[in-house]
């Protein structure tokens, strides 16, 4: 007899949510490499779970560019190339400039820029910083991207715009997906990684638009040659 309550769907909906965020971190961590092929039936062995959550999730993971669907093999990576990254990191810049924007005309969540709302918020993301920055210093980048991921998901929540912080998130990790895929070329990430979120967060709380600008120009620029550079061998 169906389960009239509707358990029976939250519980696939969120083993559904469970398997997609267990594949894109595979997939971040570089444990899923680009061009890797698996079917819908590995993974739910994998995972000892039913195909249609599998199904749902990789379906999922396709429409936010991470993997390809074959209609006789299954699911690949996604393999991005630098013209994709320096695409990714157009429109990424896009969205953060409108942010800033955002800040100096004063439309953000908290319009007093003494509001203790505001300070509190900008605490939590600083700290999110300062562990990235530890993490970038290390070379240790699954926890960077972990903290760089909240870093600027809870930035962009002061902003009270969640189609925006959805769509920088998702931006988000797809640039780090192909930075992962290019990364892996190297040995040693300490001095390769960007660690100036804590900076840029001052920067943001006091609203100096213009050195945000500028730390976030100059991250971008850094960011793009370090991939074009891997990927020219």
């Amino acid at each position: 007899m169906p389960d009239s309550s509707g358990n029976g769907a939250v519980t696939r909906s969120t083993l559904r949510q469970q398997i997609a965020g267990a594949l894109r971190d595979e997939v971040l961590a570089g444990r899923l490499q680009a061009g890797q092929e698996f079917t819908v039936k590995e993974i739910a062995e994998q995972y000892g779970v039913s195909a249609t959550p599998v199904r749902e999730a990789l379906v999922d993971l396709s429409a936010q560019g991470l993997l390809e669907a074959d209609q006789h093999r299954g699911f690949r990576v996604h393999e991005y190339s630098v013209e994709d990254y320096r695409g990714m990191i157009e429109a990424r810049a896009l969205i953060i400039e409108g942010m800033f924007l955002r800040i100096a005309e004063g439309r953000q969540n908290y319009r007093d820029p003494d509001d203790p709302r505001l300070a509190a918020a900008i605490r939590g993301v600083r700290r999110r910083g300062e562990e990235a920055g530890r993490a970038a210093a290390a070379g240790d980048l699954t926890v960077l991207i972990g903290y760089d991921l909240r870093f600027w998901r809870e930035l962009s929540a002061c902003f009270g715009n969640p189609y925006l912080a959805d769509f920088l998130h998702r931006l988000r990790v797809q640039t780090w997906v192909c930075t992962v895929q290019h990364l892996r070329h190297l040995t040693d990430l300490r001095g390769h990684l960007w660690s100036g979120h804590s900076e840029l967060a001052d920067a943001l709380y006091h609203r100096d638009n213009a050195a945000a600008h500028t730390m976030l120009t100059a991250y971008n620029a850094d960011s793009l040659a370090l991939i074009e550079r891997l990927a020219a061998g």
